[in-house]
C-alpha cells in the first residue's frame, strides 16, 4: 500500500494522541485526501532534515499510522488536527513527489496479542496514572489506567523524556514485555543521572 508520510521530530505510538498544525500545501492536500478516503497517513521520526521545507532526507524506517480523529480551524487561521496512533509499519521504499510529499510502500507489522498487566508492572502503571494528572497529558486524553502491557508500554514510551533513538527502538519491538523492560531500565538510568 502507498502511504503518505509526515516526517516529524516526534515518535508516534499506537493508541497515543498527537495535535498538529498544518500549513504547508502538501500536507493540507494530504489531510484533505485522507479525510475523503477515510484512511490515515504515516508519521516517521526525522533523522536528517527538518519538518518544514524540502522533504526530509532521512527518517526512521519504522513509523506509526496516524488516524485523524478531529480537525478545526485554529484562531491563527491554520488547520489543527488531532490524530491517534494506529498500526505500526516498516518503510520498504519511498518516493518524493513533485510537491515534496513523500509516498511510501509500507509493510504493516503484526501485533502480538496484548497481555494483562502483572504485579511487576505496578510501579509503571502508577507512573502512567501520575502522568495523566499533568494538564498537557490530560488535554490529549491520555494517561490514567492502562488496558494492558502494550497500552502501558506505548503510552509511557510516548510521554516519557527518552531519547528519540530509544523511542524508535521501543516502537520497533514487537513484544510488550520487552518494551516494558526497556522502559524500566531507562527510567533507572534517568534516575541515576538525576542523582549523580
Amino acid at each position: 500500500m502507498k502511504l503518505p508520510l509526515f516526517p516529524l521530530d516526534t515518535v508516534l505510538f499506537p493508541g497515543c494522541t498527537l495535535d498538529l498544525q498544518i500549513f504547508e500545501a502538501r500536507y493540507l492536500d494530504m489531510v484533505s485526501s485522507c479525510l475523503k478516503a477515510g484512511h490515515g497517513f504515516g508519521v516517521v521520526r526525522i533523522v536528517q532534515g527538518s519538518e518544514v521545507g524540502p522533504a526530509a532526507s532521512e527518517y526512521a524506517s519504522t513509523g506509526c499510522e496516524a488516524l485523524i480523529r478531529d480537525w478545526q480551524q485554529r484562531p491563527n487561521g491554520l488547520l489543527g488536527i488531532r490524530v491517534e496512533g494506529g498500526r505500526r509499519f516498516d518503510v520498504v521504499s519511498a518516493e518524493v513527489q513533485r510537491n515534496q510529499l513523500t509516498l511510501a510502500d509500507v509493510n504493516w507489522r503484526n501485533e502480538v496479542e496484548d497481555l494483562p498487566l502483572e504485579d511487576q508492572h505496578a510501579d509503571l502503571a502508577i507512573l502512567l496514572e501520575a502522568l495523566g494528572q499533568h494538564p498537557l497529558v490530560e488535554t490529549l486524553g491520555m494517561g490514567g489506567t492502562a488496558q494492558g502491557q502494550r497500552s502501558l508500554a506505548h503510552q509511557l514510551g510516548y510521554l516519557l523524556p527518552f531519547q528519540p533513538e530509544q523511542k524508535i527502538e521501543l516502537l520497533q519491538l514487537d513484544d510488550p514485555q520487552l518494551q516494558l523492560q526497556h522502559i524500566q531500565r531507562w527510567l533507572e538510568q534517568l534516575q541515576g543521572d538525576a542523582v549523580s
